[in-house]
């Protein structure tokens, strides 16, 4: 919780002399005791006002561990953390962007259970001049439009800005939708157009402004309107989860599926790994703007990738969410590893973090 006990911070260890401040207790300590700034139990204090309290019979920010209600049913527990330099490029995004993406990605994991997202905890470490009224105000924006409650979380300092957050999620009486349940035949679907993203974080990169672009061959790419290019820097900045899509997957009897954060290829790798099963693909569909590679391989659309029998069935359930209709975009096979597009190999591509083992 933004109360902590037991905290290493800087070498000293605060084992249980806790402090009190209202009804805030914590075990941190600011480096040199520096208050200029008016202090973690300050900033704790004002976080909980910005959120607000819980409603009768939960307690959320304010104490050693939040209360919440769960309904019934399975609970789903996801996590993610958010890295400045790693997930996002401060000097082209802002950190209330940081913030929705923190809280976005999370959401997308649980969408892509075909679950409910429930309640988050955040956990911030940076420099302490971080302007975190600015940062939760991205997170409460996200929450807000989720309806995901935030209900604690932790503060610390660190070199490097790090906003992780903890989601739980329930599937209510439904069965969770896994990574491992395609089967040979079924069909494969996306909820829309891929790229955005990529092609947004490009634009944003090459310093535009929402300008066109004047080179058609660049990164395979049509010349886009002033419209189209802030489309795509806005879902680089605020890529948008699909939680109602991944419900009515789930309802419409998807078989597997999983969010697309590191691209296409990755993910659909993913799937056929899980399900040992391989994947033709017909076509992959390209946002406006972006080029083939950037669907492809550009990742953090958060569209959802799931496999199902019935086409009749799943554009049945979506017409009667009002939800746009998922495209088919291939078909599961029962060669394990195969992965083709357009009788071609499709290359792994997309995002993964480098780890010594």
């Amino acid at each position: 919780m933004y109360p902590v006990a037991g905290a290493v911070h800087l070498g000293r260890i605060v084992a249980s002399a806790h402090r009190r401040s209202g009804d805030i207790l914590t075990g941190m300590v600011r480096s040199g005791g520096d208050s200029r700034h008016g202090g973690e139990l300050a900033a704790i204090a004002r976080i909980a006002a910005l959120n607000g309290a819980g409603p009768e019979g939960e307690v959320w920010i304010g104490d050693d561990a939040a209360v919440v209600r769960v309904p019934p049913g399975r609970l789903l527990l996801a996590a993610d953390a958010v890295v400045a330099g790693v997930h996002a490029d401060l000097s082209l995004v802002g950190l209330d962007d940081l913030g929705w993406k923190a809280l976005a990605s999370n959401v997308s994991d649980i969408a892509a259970m075909g679950g409910k997202a429930l309640h988050a905890l955040c956990c911030v470490a940076g420099p302490p001049d971080t302007d975190l009224d600015l940062l939760h105000a991205g997170l409460r924006s996200a929450s807000q439009s989720y309806g995901v409650a935030l209900v604690g979380g932790d503060l610390a300092n660190s070199a490097t800005l790090v906003v992780a957050v903890s989601i739980t999620g329930t599937t209510g009486d439904g069965q969770p939708v896994l990574r491992s349940g395609a089967r040979p035949g079924d069909l494969i679907f996306v909820t829309g157009p891929l790229g955005s993203s990529a092609a947004g974080l490009r634009l944003l990169r090459a310093g535009s402004s929402a300008a066109p672009s004047a080179d058609p061959t660049d990164a395979g790419c049509q010349p886009i309107s002033s419209e189209c290019a802030a489309r795509l820097m806005h879902a680089h900045r605020r890529p948008f989860a699909r939680p109602a899509e991944g419900i009515a997957a789930r309802d419409a009897g998807a078989t597997a599926m999983i969010d697309i954060s590191d691209g296409l290829a990755t993910e659909l790798g993913h799937i056929c790994d899980a399900s040992s099963v391989g994947a033709m693909l017909d076509f992959v569909p390209v946002a406006d703007g972006a080029s083939l590679d950037e669907a492809v391989a550009g990742g953090e659309d958060y569209e959802l990738l799931f496999t199902a029998a019935d086409a009749g069935l799943v554009r049945a359930q979506f017409e009667s969410q009002d939800l746009r209709e998922p495209l088919v975009i291939g078909r599961v096979t029962p060669t394990a590893g195969e992965r083709l597009l357009d009788g071609r190999p499709l290359g792994r591509g997309g995002f993964e973090h480098d780890w010594l083992l």
